[in-house]
């Protein structure tokens, strides 16, 4: 009988440590502020695209989002598609030294929009849709700076430039748009799809924001598996201590 009993406290171990595992695992994972789709051909015009924003609090809900345009690279035009709830205001800039597009030489270009009014509560995203006039030509990356605010008063500045090739993923990283030279990779069709879009997010808070881990998603659900097999085996072994014992006493 006591053979059987320590086979299944053998087997229970585990089963607690994998269930301990899968907690630990989750706990990181949530997402970033984004550019949808993250590709289009430089210089091209009329392009549609979403800025994703998740709520990756547990508490408070996102009550302004504030995206910056590239002043290095400015878009010349932007038309804003309406969200319910939401308020937009578009902000303008004129440069010192206009830029040339394929409707004529331009001034004022676009160098921010803000949306407020509405909220993403915890555990949702928005799209936020706009329409691009004209792309610049001569940029590799456009990276739009954006701030996201809570209504528990916390700001998280998702500012951060991309990493470099294979180097580690910053906290925060701005919404960025790779241009390339080709005709594919275009964002009408693809933000077509999400545009005005609202969803569930996976939240996770973190101390000073909210930060995102995709790689803790998969090994998240890995977790998921061998906590559920190693409580299969335990309940099996109490089982079979259970019989064991009832045969032998």
């Amino acid at each position: 009988m006591r053979k059987s009993i320590s086979s299944a406290r053998r087997l229970a171990v585990p089963a607690a440590l994998a269930a301990g595992g899968v907690l630990l695992l989750a706990g990181p994972a949530s997402a970033h502020v984004t550019v949808q789709p993250g590709t289009a051909a430089a210089g091209a015009a009329d392009q549609v695209f979403a800025f994703r924003v998740p709520n990756e609090s547990d508490t408070a809900s996102t009550v302004k989002v504030d995206v910056y345009f590239p002043a290095d690279h400015p878009i010349a035009s932007a038309l804003v598609e309406a969200v319910p709830g939401w308020t937009s205001e578009l902000k303008t800039t004129k440069l010192a030294k206009p830029i040339q597009t394929d409707d004529g030489q331009v001034t004022d270009v676009v160098s921010e929009i803000v949306w407020t009014g509405g909220k993403i509560a915890p555990g949702q995203y928005q799209d936020f849709t706009i329409d691009f006039g004209q792309l610049p030509k001569d940029a590799k990356q456009l990276s739009f700076k954006t701030l996201q605010t809570y209504s528990d008063g916390n700001v998280v500045r998702w500012i951060d430039a991309p990493a470099a090739s294979g180097g580690t993923e910053p906290q925060h990283p701005a919404p960025t748009l790779t241009l390339t030279t080709g005709a594919a990779g275009t964002g009408s069709a693809d933000a077509k799809g999400t545009a005005g879009s609202t969803g569930t997010a996976q939240t996770a808070a973190s101390s000073g924001g909210y930060t995102s881990d995709t790689a803790a998603r998969v090994l998240a659900g890995v977790g998921v598996v061998v906590g559920v097999g190693g409580i299969v085996l335990g309940f099996l072994g109490w089982r079979r201590g259970g019989r064991g014992g009832q045969g032998t006493a």
